[in-house]
């Protein structure tokens, strides 16, 4: 069994899963969001590898964080503060990929004059 010092702070359970579930909720976003973009049949480009690679990395701390809060050892403080700090850099990094995906969208869009009321 996984000794622990009996003073160190330990979090509520309830809040744990809470932030388990919130966790769980954003990382099926994301995931989503990949799989959507892989199903367009614009053709990929190089440069959007550029946007690809946050949001992977990001998903994968994300599923990192996941994985570290679901133990029994993220009722420390300690644990737990950590996997939400991998947690909110996964998210992060998810959401700056998106953005730079929509920016790349919208430059190429504009380059080719398909903007709507353009």
């Amino acid at each position: 069994m996984d000794e622990h010092d009996p003073k160190e702070e330990l979090i509520e359970t309830i809040f744990r899963n809470g932030t388990i579930t919130v966790v769980g909720i954003l990382l099926a976003f994301s995931l989503g969001f990949v799989t959507h973009w892989a199903a367009n049949p614009v053709p990929w480009r190089l440069y959007d590898l550029f946007a690809v690679v946050p949001i992977l990395v990001g998903i994968a701390l994300q599923m990192r964080a996941l994985s570290k809060l679901l133990d029994m050892s993220s009722l420390r403080r300690p644990i737990y503060e950590r996997a939400n700090r991998i947690f909110m850099a996964g998210l992060i990094l998810t959401a700056c990929g998106v953005g730079l995906a929509i920016l790349l969208d919208v430059i190429q869009m504009s380059a080719k004059g398909t903007l709507p009321g353009a």
